[in-house]
């Protein structure tokens, strides 16, 4: 049986990505610099935005799933009086419009996008489509529509406004479509909009400027790189840790409850460490943890 190519290395390397690469390019560039054998990314973002991207790497892929369903920051600048076919500037403008708001309407107006709201995401976005990525089927030129999907915005505010522009912030949970949010705000405002420019300023526990310079990801910087790494646990940060006794933690290895101290509530999700690290992430049953997935450390 052939060997898996490249090394067991585990943590998460942070990435301020630029515009004009896409997110899978950067994983793929940050698995090769550092020779993992696995490599994973918390959340997409478009080739032409820039900011966080959280690379996980080996057992760090496993937590993966937490860090995506974290909150996540946008900070924005919409272009008022065309939308196109991207829903940013990169596309193809589809309609104009001279109407122009006003700083209090833009504000006024924000908060119908705020709280628990329902959002179509752009034609250009990877949702699936009957089994196809739906900037596929748009660059095919098929027509399709969408179905709007539930989104959690924990708060959206006016940073600066000008007579053609407004530059926003966004604070909002997993799925969330910045390029719809504009597009929607433009057509609430009767005056159309798209993103002009985007950038992740955070996501879960990892900041922008904490990350690494894309320009520095190779082959060459390994050891420097590696030494960026954050540990495994750092995507667990919102989930409360339990303390697996020594038995417990055995049990727990092997794919069995085991038990742990400290306490949750009935079904919470939690992550297990004991005196080697972290054990699993499970779910809490009274003095005891399931494991959901089991960390090979």
């Amino acid at each position: 049986m052939a060997r898996k190519k490249g090394r067991d290395i585990n943590g998460w390397l942070i990435v301020d990505k630029p515009a004009g690469v896409t997110s899978t390019s950067v994983v793929a560039k940050v698995r090769w610099a550092l020779d993992a054998k696995k490599a994973g990314h918390a959340g997409t973002l478009d080739p032409d935005a820039t900011g966080v991207l959280a690379v996980a790497l080996g057992e760090a892929t496993k937590t993966v799933p937490i860090v995506t369903d974290a909150l996540k920051c946008y900070d924005f600048l919409v272009n008022w009086g065309s939308e196109t076919t991207t829903d940013d500037a990169s596309g193809e403008v589809l309609r104009q419009s001279d109407a122009r708001p006003t700083e209090d309407r833009v504000r006024a107006a924000l908060s119908k996008f705020t709280g628990d709201i329902m959002q179509v995401p752009p034609a250009y976005s990877a949702v699936k489509v009957e089994g196809e990525r739906a900037y596929d089927l748009a660059r095919e030129g098929v027509e399709m529509e969408l179905a709007a999907r539930p989104l959690w915005v924990e708060s959206l505010f006016l940073k600066e406004a000008g007579p053609d522009t407004a530059r926003l912030e966004m604070v909002c949970g997993k799925g969330g479509y910045v390029r719809s949010i504009a597009r929607d705000l433009g057509r609430e405002l009767g005056c159309l909009g798209h993103v002009a420019h985007l950038r992740r300023t955070w996501s879960g526990p990892f900041e922008a400027e904490n990350g690494v310079e894309f320009a520095k990801v190779d082959r060459e910087a390994q050891d420097w790189l590696e030494a960026q790494l954050l540990p495994l646990e750092t995507g667990l940060a919102d989930l409360p840790m339990l303390r697996a006794t020594t038995e417990g933690a055995i049990r727990i290895r092997n794919g069995n409850p085991g038990e742990v101290t400290g306490g949750a509530d009935w079904g919470d999700l939690v992550w297990v460490s004991d005196a080697t690290g972290p054990v699993c992430i499970g779910r809490y049953q009274g003095g005891m943890v399931q494991p959901e997935r089991v960390f090979n450390l």
